[in-house]
C-alpha cells in the first residue's frame, strides 16, 4: 500500500523495501549527503535513495519525501 509522505517505517529494511518496490532505489539524491555509517563509523557520500557504505557494505535508504530530513535516512543491514 502506498501511503505517500505520511507512511511511517519501523526500520531501515522497511524503508529500503518500500523504495525498491516503488522503483525509487536507484534515483539520485537531489543533493548528496555525507553520512557517518552506524556500523563502521566512517563517512561516505549518500548519492542515491538507496546507498551502500563503501567501507563495510551497510545499506541505507530514504524515501523521496524524506530526502530533506537526514534523520529519516535509515540503515537496513550489511549487504541487504
Amino acid at each position: 500500500m502506498h501511503e505517500g509522505c505520511t507512511g511511517s517505517f519501523e526500520g531501515g529494511r522497511m524503508v529500503v523495501d518500500k523504495i525498491r518496490m516503488m522503483g525509487f532505489n536507484t534515483r539520485e539524491m537531489p543533493i548528496p549527503f555525507t553520512l557517518e555509517c552506524v556500523e563502521c563509523g566512517k563517512e561516505f557520500q549518500m548519492t542515491h535513495l538507496e546507498s551502500k557504505c563503501p567501507h563495510c557494505n551497510m545499506v541505507y535508504g530514504v524515501t523521496p519525501c524524506s530526502v530533506n530530513y537526514p534523520d529519516r535516512i535509515k540503515a537496513a543491514d550489511i549487504n541487504y
